[in-house]
């Protein structure tokens, strides 16, 4: 009782201390993380957002793209002022007239309302007066193997007409420093999903599936997450506890995903909860250890020596009865067919009298392992005296019952036994008897099945007889 107490104890304070940090890491930690990243993602979008609305409202870009065939080196040197002097990754003007895209480089291309490359233009085009720009994340028409943070500004003439798109990019390095720092400092790992679940940004070490719904745990939880625009959760990966705080984006259309595996100090409460634990239980665990090695060992051989026979590994006569009467008292409440079978080895005197007593052990002892293979694990089998064995088989009819006997006959019957270079073959006899509405007893059972083995013998031994 006192070590159940402490162990208690001891348990429930691990719990206590457990529940607090995982309340702490759930409603504090991982939100502020998510809060700080969003505030680092919304103080590097100021900047670019000022200058695409100031390049939005350069009367000079205004003015040339309302010219009918302007030329394309002015507006190719404003932007690439514009970069120069802002440090922008790059800078561009689609004209809403020609589609045409014009770059520092020079003009990239003809925007096609068919090129899902160029879906991003119409929908900036067709957003509501009230929304003059949208920031996306795509990658950059001038260079296609670089992703870059755009802020695309739409461009009025002096009527409010649109007549183009322009903005700056901003690189995604800045964000990918932040999330390389949570990771490192934090262990916290930091990554962007879609509404669809798929990766989009993340530190360069992450590792893990491209599709929150492919994560073991995570799955069912996604949707949840992908509905939602903020929440926190907690799943299992590996055999250990994630917890995971999501955010949705509005400015980049993705979730914020911050997640830490376990508790920074559950490694240091489990350490603690072992050692009390450890403490309590030596003792105790060496007393027990003793009484396992004298006492308890030597009761469990004296038990093993009441139930079983030694020569055969079988149930001896003793347990044998107890468990027959039992499945009899089960079988006739659950209203269950009962059968035993008893059988003989045929002339099994003359194998101890031809090859010794050591021979018919053997001779034994395969007979067990016969039998074995050809009973199902709910039988039981027993050694009932010298050559004769019975086996119990519940739920079993008496015409099952035969079909058991004679595979275990003819199983005997096609075994040699290889003694010295001597080929010795057996045969056994075997009688079957069901248990009846109105027997109680299991003596009368066997009873009934010993008098079908002697009648089987009678009748020229080495086959089977159902009892009456």
């Amino acid at each position: 009782m006192l070590l159940c107490a402490f162990c208690f104890t001891s348990w429930l304070s691990y719990q206590v201390a457990y529940n607090s940090l995982k309340e702490q890491i759930e409603t504090t930690h991982l939100p502020l993380t998510s809060d700080t990243v969003y505030s680092e993602i919304q103080q590097d979008l100021l900047r670019p957002i000022f200058i695409s609305s100031l390049m939005a409202q350069d009367t000079f870009l205004r003015d040339w793209a309302l010219e009918a065939d302007p030329d394309a080196a002015p507006i190719i040197r404003y932007l690439s002022t514009i970069q120069q002097r802002y440090q922008t990754v790059t800078s561009f003007f689609v004209s809403a007239s020609s589609s045409r895209y014009y770059h520092p480089d020079g003009v990239i291309k003809s925007l096609s309302i068919d090129d899902p490359d160029d879906a991003w233009f119409y929908r900036v085009s067709q957003l509501p007066p009230s929304q003059d720009y949208e920031i996306n994340i795509d990658y950059d028409t001038a260079d296609t193997s670089r992703t870059t943070v755009f802020v695309n500004y739409k461009v009025y003439d002096f009527n409010e007409k649109l007549i183009g798109v322009t903005g700056v990019g901003l690189s995604v390095d800045t964000v990918k420093k932040l999330i390389g720092h949570y990771q490192k400092n934090y262990q916290r790992s930091v990554y962007f999903i879609d509404p669809l679940g798929n990766l989009t940004l993340s530190d360069s070490g992450f590792t893990g599936p491209r599709n929150i719904k492919q994560r073991a745990g995570l799955a069912e939880q996604a949707t949840l997450i992908l509905s939602a625009t903020e929440g926190r959760y907690s799943f299992s990966e590996n055999g250990s506890q994630i917890y995971l705080n999501a955010r949705y984006i509005p400015e980049f259309n993705w979730y914020l995903i911050v997640e830490q595996q376990d508790l920074p100090a559950t490694a240091q409460l489990r350490q603690t909860l072992w050692i009390n634990l450890f403490i309590s239980l030596v003792v105790t665990l060496c007393s027990l250890i003793v009484a396992n090695f004298t006492v308890g060992r030597y009761q469990r051989h004296l038990e093993t020596l009441a139930s079983t026979d030694k020569l055969t590994g079988m149930s001896n006569r003793q347990s044998f009865e107890g468990h027959l009467e039992q499945v009899i008292d089960i079988q006739h409440r659950a209203n269950s067919p009962c059968s035993i079978i008893i059988f003989d080895i045929d002339h099994f005197k003359t194998v101890n009298d031809n090859y010794g007593h050591n021979v018919g052990d053997i001779a034994l002892k395969q007979m067990s392992e016969l039998t074995q293979k050809h009973i199902r694990q709910s039988d039981v089998i027993c050694r009932w005296g010298g050559e004769e064995f019975i086996v119990l088989l519940p739920n079993c009819d008496a015409l099952a019952a035969l079909e058991v006997a004679e595979k275990i006959r003819l199983a005997v019957n096609h075994n040699e036994l290889n003694i010295n270079g001597h080929l010795i073959t057996m045969t056994i006899s075997c009688g079957i008897a069901q248990i009846k509405t109105h027997e109680v007893l299991a003596s009368l059972l066997i009873d009934r099945a010993d008098k079908a083995m002697y009648q089987a013998k009678q009748n020229g031994r080495n086959r089977s007889v159902i009892a009456e």
